[in-house]
């Protein structure tokens, strides 16, 4: 039988697409047949891997890609770099663990949030990205349609949920008790990620009651870790650079406590 027959009978088209540069490339390092062997397999399966990550990024719905080598930490020096490299090893997603980042706009709570959804996604995780708005949008559709329950089921199957710019917003009566719902779904069994430029103590206004607020924030800080960026806007320094703002003074968020009853 043809090898490129046997390499279409068994679906190894990326080997297939390179081994004359893998026989090539063998012949001048003389590799004896075990080690072609594997070099040839390590094609396919590099292949496979790079395919099973494009694919994966596709689902997530990231509006931009954003890596933690591209964070500036020097103009954000409230952020412990080893806790967020610690976070990248991607342990709190086995653990099912949450993450939480807190501070005001344009300090890069997006950036972090999508750099460690990307490393999610190389790590072989399934993610996806929606922002408060679109989840609200999406829940409330589901809930007038009947068709709740399976609007849950698929947000409970990534194994990470990033929910973005909670707090800008406030929630109806009925969005509140849909993200609970949700939140308790996703309780123990995978990871959140959420950004928000409100202090835990101010939950209770975006949520339209105290009472959900302790019952969300309880299961989202049972499990998790809390990243508090004090720093300036991005985006006004870049405006400062180009002069065209003087120096103003940027409000600092303050430190997250969690109120009694936590």
């Amino acid at each position: 039988m043809e090898l490129d027959h046997l390499l279409d009978k068994l679906r190894m088209e990326h080997l297939e697409a390179q081994i004359d540069a893998v026989c090539e490339q063998a012949s001048q390092k003389q590799l004896d047949y075990k080690a072609f062997l594997a070099q040839a397999l390590e094609t396919e399966w590099q292949g496979r891997y790079q395919k099973g990550i494009e694919a994966r990024l596709r689902l997530a719905r990231f509006p931009w890609l954003k890596t933690l080598d591209q964070f500036d930490f020097d103009f954000q020096p409230s952020l412990d770099r080893r806790q967020v490299r610690e976070l990248a090893g991607m342990s709190f997603v086995e653990r099912a663990h949450n993450v939480i980042l807190l501070g005001p706009p344009g300090v890069g709570k997006t950036h972090l949030a999508i750099a460690l959804g990307v490393k999610a996604v190389e790590a072989g995780y399934s993610v996806l990205f929606l922002t408060l708005e679109s989840l609200m949008t999406r829940l409330v559709k589901a809930f007038n349609e009947n068709r709740l329950e399976r609007s849950l089921q698929q947000l409970v199957y990534p194994k990470v949920l990033i929910i973005d710019e909670i707090g800008y917003l406030p929630l109806s009566n009925l969005e509140a008790s849909l993200f609970f719902r949700l939140v308790t779904r996703r309780y123990e069994r995978a990871s959140l990620i959420v950004t928000s430029n409100k202090s835990f103590l101010d939950w209770g206004e975006i949520f339209n009651d105290p009472v959900v607020a302790t019952a969300v924030l309880d299961r989202l800080l049972h499990y998790s870790t809390t990243l508090n960026i004090k720093g300036e806007s991005y985006r006004l320094k870049e405006k400062r650079r180009a002069g065209l703002l003087g120096k103003v003074a940027i409000p600092q968020a303050e430190e997250q406590e969690v109120p009694a009853g936590f």
